[in-house]
Parts: structure tokens; C-alpha cells; sequence
């Protein structure tokens, strides 16, 4: 057995699998939403709160570990992505999950964090070797896209938007107004407009919290279930009807209607809804394969 964690810029994800020849077998998942990037996209500084929270999640995960099996402790990877990478107080935060853990932890740059997340994607899907495949990995602190031909990663890119930092910029109301709605879409076709679109055709597939939250969902699941989730295809109609419906709520109420998938995420759903949204019609797709794969699946790929 090994295992990866992967700290984003809003959430903390575990996982515990045995690798083979044929690949990736999970055994066991976590996720916990402790927000280490709550305004770094404005101070360029990860709070102290925000570094406790973390790591008192990684060492929940710790212990995890060594009830299943105390090897594991020196068989974990742990990776950190966005928020990480934007502070300027980073040193100090690798420093204290080295002390406080034991673990170093690597920052993926944005190029390796595509690569990654291309990889981890795919590990939990069926592939077909001669299909090209375009991954779209909407975080907290930044959106990568990935491309390449069944296993095989040929490019890929980063963007400095996502579900958080884009909420904490533009949607700072309660209850967001059209203007303010326009201002995120134009800034993310912004984004997009500085990066080719993939040559067609291409199977489209998400991963992260934005997808995986609203495919669960849609499919009235009442627990995450990845076996269930991996392959769902996420109509762009079920995205829009999304977004009209959270652009009428408050974070609070999001939550409390769907308590299940969107704790921790009421807030900035919205956000990642509309960088979906503007992506499908960037890529001309009426929907979205989604993968409960990541990067935590693709360093143990790796």
C-alpha cells in the first residue's frame, strides 16, 4: 500500500491505494475543507489559523494511516499546489508540516500540477489508448487544463483563476448581482483567451470538488461514492440550472440544502460553476465527463 495527500487551496485530500501493473486500486479516500488559501490571492500570505487548520487535518490523516498500517507513514507523498505556491510565506508553513508531521511536502509548479492531475484523472476511468482526452482541473486557487492521447500527457497549462480566489475578488456579497456575475465570466474568457483550444475531437473530463459536487448531487447520492461518481457525464443544462439556482442563495443556505457534498464549499461553488460553464462553451462541449481521479492519484501513478 502507499499514499498521497494533496493540499489545495481549499481542501485537503487523502488517499490510500495499492498499485499494480494494472494500475491504481483505492482503499481508502478523505477529504476535509480546511481553506489554507483564504485571502492569499489578496495578501499573498497564508494565515496562521489557516496553517493550524491544515495541519491538524494532516495529522487526523496521520493517525488514519497508522491504524491501517504503520508502513504507510514512510510510504506517503505529500503535494501541495496553488495557495501554496502564491505565498510568500511559504518556507515558514513547509516548515512547521515538517516539524509538526514529519513529512516534507513538495510543491507541484503549475506545469507538473497539469501533468498530475492529467495522469490521476485517468487512473480512474476507462481509457481507451487511442482517445485524446482534455482534463479540466477547476481548484480553489487556479484552473489547469492537461491534453494528451489515452495514458499519455503531450502539454498542458495553468490558470491563476479558481473557485476561491475568483469568489474572494469578485464575489464578495451575499448574493451576488448580474454585474458582478458578468465581471467573473469576463475574466475568465480573459483566461481562456490566452491558450489554444485543443484541437477536436477530444473526450472532456473534470475532477475536483466543483464537479464531483454536483455530479454526487445530481445523482441524489447520500455519501461521496467514487465508484458511482467516476464516468457520470455532467450536462452543461444541469450546469446552468445550477448556477441560476445558487446566484438566488446565500453560502448558508447552499449548505443547508445540500449539507452532504457542499460543506465547506457554499461560498465559492458559484465560482467554480461559472468557470465550468464558461469552459464548456470555450471547448464548444454540452457537457463534462467527470473523474473523482487527482493528483493524489497521479503521484502515486507516478
Amino acid at each position: 500500500m502507499i499514499a498521497s495527500i494533496d493540499i489545495g487551496t481549499n481542501s485537503v485530500l487523502m488517499l490510500v491505494a495499492e498499485k499494480s501493473l494494472s494500475g491504481l486500486t483505492v482503499i481508502e479516500e478523505r477529504q476535509r475543507i480546511p481553506r489554507l488559501g483564504k485571502n492569499v490571492d489578496r495578501e499573498r500570505n497564508l494565515h496562521p489559523d489557516s496553517q493550524k487548520r491544515v495541519i491538524d487535518v494532516i495529522k487526523e490523516y496521520k493517525d488514519e494511516l497508522i491504524k491501517i498500517d504503520p508502513i504507510l507513514i514512510s510510504k506517503t507523498v505529500v503535494t501541495a499546489t496553488s495557495a501554496v505556491r502564491d505565498a510568500s510565506n511559504r518556507d515558514e508553513f513547509l516548515r512547521k508540516v515538517k516539524e509538526e508531521t514529519g513529512w516534507p511536502v513538495r510543491i507541484l509548479s503549475g506545469e507538473e500540477e497539469a501533468t498530475t492531475t492529467y495522469k490521476g484523472a485517468l487512473q480512474v476511468l476507462n481509457v481507451d489508448e487511442s482517445n485524446r482526452y482534455v482534463i479540466l482541473d477547476i481548484g480553489g486557487g487556479s484552473t489547469e487544463v492537461a491534453t494528451g492521447t489515452g495514458f499519455g500527457y503531450e502539454e498542458g497549462y495553468s490558470m491563476d483563476m479558481g473557485s476561491v480566489r475568483f469568489s474572494e475578488r469578485y464575489l464578495r456579497a451575499p448574493i451576488p448581482d448580474e454585474k458582478a456575475i458578468e465581471t467573473v465570466r469576463f475574466n475568465i474568457r480573459a483566461h481562456l483567451k490566452t491558450y489554444p483550444v485543443p484541437a477536436k475531437p477530444f473526450k472532456l473530463v473534470g475532477v475536483a470538488g466543483t464537479v464531483t459536487s454536483m455530479a454526487a448531487i445530481q445523482m441524489s447520492l447520500q455519501q461521496y461514492l467514487p465508484q458511482l461518481i467516476n464516468g457520470y457525464y455532467l450536462s452543461k443544462i444541469e450546469v446552468e440550472r445550477f448556477i441560476s439556482e445558487f446566484s438566488q442563495m446565500r453560502s448558508e443556505e447552499i449548505e443547508k440544502e445540500y449539507p452532504v457534498f457542499l460543506k465547506g464549499r457554499g461560498d465559492v461553488i458559484l465560482a467554480g460553476l461559472l468557470i465550468l460553464d464558461e469552459c464548456l462553451d470555450w471547448y464548444s462541449e454540452d457537457g463534462i465527463i467527470v473523474s473523482t481521479g487527482g493528483i493524489r492519484h497521479g503521484v502515486l501513478a507516478d
